[in-house]
Formats: structure tokens, sequence, C-alpha cells
């Protein structure tokens, strides 16, 4: 699975390179070298969501959405910054939860 993920990773920085050298849009590069590596920090600070297993499984499919929806800028020019930023809801869900019920790690 691992694996995977990295070819995945690889691939993405492979298309966003190969389309730069077709359009020569610095601008479109640049945007999308930022979304994807907001999209990567998110899938690594939601980590943080594993303690509550729906909604990390939440959180992972976001992740994925938030993938496709860098693939859909990249070949037809909208960026639907809402479902990029998506994952964010998913942290913040579980830091209200956190904030609400506590961590269960207090001193008594």
């Amino acid at each position: 699975m691992k694996a995977l993920i990295i070819l995945v990773i690889l691939a993405t920085f492979g298309a966003m390179f190969f389309q730069y050298s077709r359009n020569k849009d610095i601008k479109k590069l640049l945007i999308t070298l930022v979304t994807f590596v907001a999209i990567l920090s998110l899938g690594v600070v939601g980590n943080l969501t594993r303690q509550v297993f729906p909604i990390f499984i939440s959180h992972i499919i976001l992740i994925i959405v938030a993938w496709g929806a860098l693939i859909v800028y990249m070949l037809r020019d909208k960026y639907y910054w809402w479902v990029i930023f998506s994952p964010v809801v998913t942290i913040g869900l579980f830091l209200l939860l956190e904030l609400i019920t506590g961590s269960g790690h207090e001193l008594p």
C-alpha cells in the first residue's frame, strides 16, 4: 500500500511537470504544486484523527476526493477550492470533538 501511495505521488508530480512542459504556464504549475503540497500536508496532519475511526475514514475519503479535484484542475483549469480543502472539515470536527469531550488523557 505504501508503494502505491508513493507511485501516485510520483505520478502526480510527473503529470504536473509534463503539463508544464506542454503549456509553459508557470502560474498553473505553481498553483498545482502548492495545492498538492497542501493536500499532502492535510493527509499527514489527518493522522491525528486516527483515534476516532469514522472521522479518520471520512478524512481519507476527502483526501482522495481532493486529489481528484487537483487532477480536474490540471486537465480542465477549474479550481474547486472548497473540494480541495474539504479535509480541513474533518480535522476541525475532530478538534471540536476533543474540545467538547476531552481527550481522555487528563490527569485526575
